[in-house]
């Protein structure tokens, strides 16, 4: 039998647009399925808080870097503060993940079967339906990573000292999104290090993309040490008071589960013919990579999901892989892709906000599948990522009726005290449809942003105990509760308590109330 021979790494006789028409068809009807169930279910919690944090640009936030405030303010300043105007930018992420892999596919050798096996791995992994619909750090994440996964590809086959260059910008503008680049350009230099491709830091290239990453990251760092490390003081705390710890076998599990148990052959096998390909550093660094920031992560006790960025820099060889051994296995090599859009669309619901929601419940409970908790808090009728897209505007109804409800001379300096960032968030944004005072938390960024004047005004309370309300004003009442029913409990039958009587000064309990977590 002849053994069909792969291109060489880096062959690309195709022009561009011919070789990512598969990968573009993919991400274009990714696209149109994310564009039309925009508006299914709700405005996430975390969304709130970045269209906040939008309205406040700086270098730097409580819990995260400042590129996702830019990009809330971005987005919301082209289309609006729809579901669209919010979203938009995470879908476009999506798209770009996809033709990224796909060029990852064509340096690597390999074709139009590769690029289709490796674009699907994308478009139907669970996680990334979910995280290419909404406005947070984790769609820019991915596209940063995949486009450092390629660059670095570029630099080491073709010598190529402006692919260094991309590089360190693709370096600089991850860290600007989220510090867990860190961790990606650890794995990345490992890799290196561990192949003979180490020989490229005897050259300008690494140094000079580590040199534009840290010149971009600066301006972050220099807000965290005029701010005193609260990044820092924000991890200890969820760390020990938030993140729900898990075992490595249950790490493991949920990357299969995240990722769609249809492509774990992909992956796996794009592991395994990274780290055996001995004369292809370009491979193996990949590989590398990969196993570095899975034993950090690890190490770290982290939530699960927070793997999830690196997976295209095992799709696209896993892909060619799968190509080259099925070249003479049509029959066979078909049996993957088959398996991904099969179990992709099986599970798509879990992440995808395609059903309603009674129709939700019953068939994930048909299904028995769940995804495994990561904070600690008690769980309700939907997973906490569907749960945190509920009750927010009955809560901006409520807090309003209890604001339009004061009498008038109070109303003009009233202010709302919410517990978190999501029902300040909310509240916010909520603003604009009802009437509701100023909103000030003591949670994360909130409190860095102050409680504004001290006039001592009314103030309507967000859960809660009245008697430890009561060692900072003289009278509490509570008037309302939350009722939102399929929000996460927590959330859910909260008491709304009207303070007056101020026996110290908001401004004097705001050091003590502080909530970095």
């Amino acid at each position: 039998m002849t053994r069909v021979e792969p291109r060489p790494a880096g062959a690309h006789p195709d022009s561009l647009a011919s070789a990512l028409a598969v990968p573009a068809a993919v991400a274009a009807g990714l696209a149109l399925a994310q564009l039309a169930t925009i508006a299914n279910y709700g405005v996430f919690r975390d969304e709130f808080y970045y269209l906040a944090c939008g309205r406040r640009l700086a270098w730097g936030y409580v819990d995260h870097p400042p590129l996702v405030a830019l990009l809330a303010r971005a987005g919301t300043g082209l289309l609006g503060d729809s579901l669209l105007g919010i979203r938009w930018i995470a879908v476009l992420c999506g798209m770009l993940t996809i033709l990224a892999t796909g060029l990852m596919v064509r340096r690597l050798g390999g074709g139009r079967f590769a690029q289709l096996v490796a674009a699907l791995s994308v478009a139907l992994a669970p996680h990334y339906l979910f995280t290419f619909r909404i406005l947070s750090m984790n769609g820019p994440e991915i596209l940063l990573w995949t486009l450092g996964g390629l660059a670095v590809l570029v630099a080491v086959q073709d010598d190529s000292p402006p692919a260094w260059v991309i590089f360190g910008v693709v370096c600089g503008l991850g860290l600007l999104n989220k510090h867990s680049m860190l961790i990606f350009g650890l794995g990345i230099t490992v890799g290196l290090l561990a192949t003979p491709a180490r020989r490229h830091f005897r050259t300008p290239g690494p140094w000079l993309a580590a040199g534009i990453a840290a010149l971009m990251f600066a301006p972050h760092v220099w807000w965290q040490v005029q701010h005193g490390w609260p990044t820092l003081e924000f991890i200890r705390n969820a760390q020990a008071e938030k993140i729900a710890a898990i075992g490595p076998p249950a790490f493991l599990v949920e990357q299969v589960k995240m990722m769609n148990p249809g492509t774990l052959p992909v992956w796996l096998a794009g592991l395994v013919d990274c780290l055996l390909a001995r004369r292809r550093p370009e491979r193996r660094i990949l590989g590398i990579a990969f196993l570095v920031v899975l034993g950090v992560f690890l190490l770290q006790k982290a939530k699960p999901y927070y793997l999830t960025p690196v997976y295209p820099l095992l799709f696209a060889p896993g892909a060619v892989a799968i190509e080259q051994w099925g070249a003479r296995r049509r029959w066979a090599r078909w049996a993957t892709p088959a398996a991904i859009v099969t179990v992709g669309a099986l599970i798509a619901p879990l992440a995808w906000p395609v059903l309603p929601v009674g129709r939700f419940v019953a068939y994930s409970r048909a299904l028995g599948i769940a995804p495994q908790p990561q904070e600690r808090h008690e769980m309700g009728a939907l997973p906490q990522h569907y749960a945190d897209m509920f009750g927010w505007d009955d809560l901006a109804r409520t807090v309003s009726r209890v604001y339009t409800s004061l009498p008038p001379e109070e109303r003009q300096t009233a202010r709302v005290f919410a517990t978190n960032y999501g029902q300040a968030g909310a509240l916010e944004y909520y603003a604009a449809r009802y009437p509701l005072p100023r909103v000030v938390s003591p949670h994360n960024s909130y409190w860095l942003w102050g409680p504004g004047p001290d006039d001592g005004g009314t103030i309507i309370i967000i859960g809660g105990r009245r008697e430890d309300h009561l060692h900072a004003l003289e009278r509490v009442e509570e008037v309302a509760r939350t009722a939102c029913g399929l929000c996460m409990p927590y959330e859910n039958n909260r008491p709304v308590y009207v303070g007056r009587g101020w026996k110290v000064s908001l401004n004097g309990v705001w050091p003590r109330e502080k909530r970095f977590i």
